[in-house]
């Protein structure tokens, strides 16, 4: 209203001021003598000019108005273009809002700054698509393996590309994958070439030569500025890693092999350790699995030939040694045999073996491993029979107590108050105990032995002899000399009858003269009461009890085992046997007295 006000204002302004002029012209026209058809004729002209101008100025509007409109149409078909580029289809334009509301120079105004802010946002949305596009084609060179990056800017239609957010956000995953994926491939192409650098350094080859043959950019640069992580790196990489492994585990292999020889050879000659101290990195390599090798030139080409070469100079001097080998190990063989009660192979013995070298008919070697194959398989036997021969050295050792506790019974002075006295006693109590389980000893040792012979098939042989032959022996003369004891008991009390008969009918003893005369004619000592005991003679000829066959007598004479036990097998088993001159002595010494009654 108040823009209607103001223009009717100044219209009336404008005709007052042509009514004026007109006027003014009129009063001229009248002065100057126009005739009134040449006013009306002017002023004809003068409302045509005046419709001419303003008919122009109406078109010069109209003209206005619909550049206006075109120039509105025109934004708002680059604001919908924008739109539509920067995913916003959605939103409405403020230019249709705003028609009703504004005028076209209004409508105009409204909508450039918009215009203007879209175009800013495009051309940061296409920065922010160029970076990711050209971050996603860079990755895609290094994976592929191409080095050529094409310009992501110059490949992009700016009119005709999807800038939106959506299509912005699928490029963002896009470049997080690929970004992930070449993470991983430097991490894979990291891993193998430290595994090539640690075969590298076991083998002692040379690390840079491996990788640049895989691909140049691999040596001589950091993981970061690798720039090719495609698939024929990486299967290069695996290929090289494969070789090196196969030829780890070939020179690991030989080695163990020339090693192995080494080894031998040290035990074989004995060496001493400190000729061994220079190889003992090769003992700890052998002793660990092939990834578990990871020391610098481990299986380097020098190593192995340092021990080819100790082997050769070995070999070289077990040539010399040989005998001298076949000597000791054959020394041990009788050794283990000796403490084991077997009999040695008599065919490695020590003079068949130096012939045998001497003459050069059999390879040393040969007989050496001969030798060596009797040592197993004494060790063997010897650790089977080891609870025998436990059992045995039981025995044995009971024997012994009893040797010693016959010769301490037969000591007069055994009860004397003398120094050490009551130590044996005390023995003498512990042997008592001992021998009496000497026969379940023998019977358990019986029972094992037949026992192992059934297991083994063979016989139990002791230097030589059955043992089962030995301890059945022992038992027979245990059981004669028990035998022979209680006829000596048995004829003592024979004796100390008679006696005691003599002293009931003369009232009187023998005289010591007698008594003395007795006792050396008869073998038995008179004690202060009259009584007689028996003095036992041991191992006399022909008449003595014979000792008790036990391993050890039966040790070095194993030849003549079958004549000793025929000459036991004939010779009487008396152990307190008295002869008979001696018996008829008795009889005539008691027949003479005076005093002796008449025979019935």
């Amino acid at each position: 209203m108040m823009m209607a006000f103001g223009s009717s204002c100044s219209s009336v302004r404008t005709s007052n001021t042509c009514n004026a002029l007109l006027k003014e012209l009129q009063q001229m026209w009248t002065e100057i003598g126009e005739t009134e058809a040449d006013k009306d004729r002017m002023l004809l002209e003068l409302e045509q000019e005046c419709l001419e101008i303003y008919r122009r100025k109406v078109d010069e509007a109209a003209n206005a108005k619909a550049r206006l409109h075109q120039s509105i149409a025109a934004k708002e078909a680059e604001v919908a273009m924008l739109l539509a580029i920067l995913g916003d289809i959605n939103l409405n334009s403020p230019v249709q809002s705003d028609k009703k509301a504004k005028s076209l120079k209004g409508q105009l105004a409204s909508v450039t700054p918009l215009v203007e802010d879209l175009k800013l946002k495009k051309e940061e949305r296409i920065k922010q698509f160029a970076d990711i596009k050209s971050q996603i084609e860079k990755i895609t060179c290094e994976i592929s393996g191409y080095g050529h990056i094409v310009s992501s800017v110059s490949t992009l239609n700016l009119e005709e590309q999807d800038l939106s957010l959506r299509k912005l956000t699928d490029y963002q995953s896009n470049l997080r994958a690929l970004q992930k994926e070449k993470s991983e491939r430097l991490q894979k192409v990291l891993d193998y070439v430290n595994e090539v650098h640690t075969l590298s350094s076991v083998l002692s080859l040379d690390f840079g030569k491996t990788v640049s043959d895989v691909h140049p950019s691999l040596h001589g640069s950091s993981m970061e500025l690798v720039t090719n992580i495609s698939n024929s790196i990486l299967e290069g990489l695996d290929q090289a890693i494969l070789r090196l492994k196969t030829e780890r585990k070939f020179r690991l292999q030989k080695l163990k092999d020339v090693a192995g020889s080494l080894f031998e050879l040290w035990n074989l000659m004995d060496t001493p350790k400190e000729d061994r101290v220079c190889f003992l990195r090769i003992t700890s390599v052998l002793g660990s699995s092939e990834s578990e090798i990871v020391q610098p030139g481990a299986l380097s080409l020098e190593v192995i030939e340092q021990v080819s070469a100790e082997v050769e100079r070995l070999t070289k001097l077990k040539a010399s040694r040989l005998k001298e080998l076949v000597m000791k190990k054959r020394s041990e063989l009788e050794n283990i045999c000796c403490r084991t009660h077997i009999q040695p192979d008599p065919s490695t013995a020590a003079d068949k073996t130096n012939a045998l070298i001497d003459s050069g008919l059999v390879d040393p070697c040969e007989i050496l491993a001969n030798v060596e194959a009797q040592i197993c398989k004494a060790k063997d036997e010897a650790l089977s029979r080891k609870d025998i021969m436990d059992k045995i050295d039981r025995w044995l050792s009971a024997c012994d107590e009893e040797k010693w506790l016959e010769d301490y019974n037969q000591d007069d002075n055994r009860y004397s108050a003398g120094r050490g006295a009551h130590i044996n006693l005390k023995r003498a109590e512990r042997a008592r105990i001992m021998v009496n389980k000497i026969p379940v000893m023998v019977d358990n040792l019986i029972s094992k032995t037949l026992a192992w012979e059934d297991e083994k098939q063979k016989l139990f042989l002791y230097d030589g002899v059955r043992l089962i032959s030995i301890l059945e022996d022992y038992k027979r003369a245990r059981q004669h000399k028990e035998e022979e004891k209680k006829r000596a008991r048995d004829q003592k009390k024979l004796q100390d009858m008679l006696l005691a008969e003599k002293e009931s009918i003369y009232g009187s003893k023998p005289s010591p003269r007698r008594s003395n005369s007795f006792r050396k004619a008869n073998g038995y000592q008179a004690y202060g009461n009259g009584s007689v005991t028996p003095s036992p003679r041991r191992n006399s000829v022909g008449t003595a009890t014979p000792e008790l066959l036990t391993p050890r007598s039966y040790s070095g004479r194993q030849n003549t085992y079958f004549k000793e036990m025929r000459r036991l097998s004939t010779a009487p088993l008396n152990f307190v046997a008295i002869p008979k001159e001696d018996t008829i002595s008795f009889s005539s010494v008691c027949g003479s007295e005076p005093e002796s009654p008449p025979q019935a």
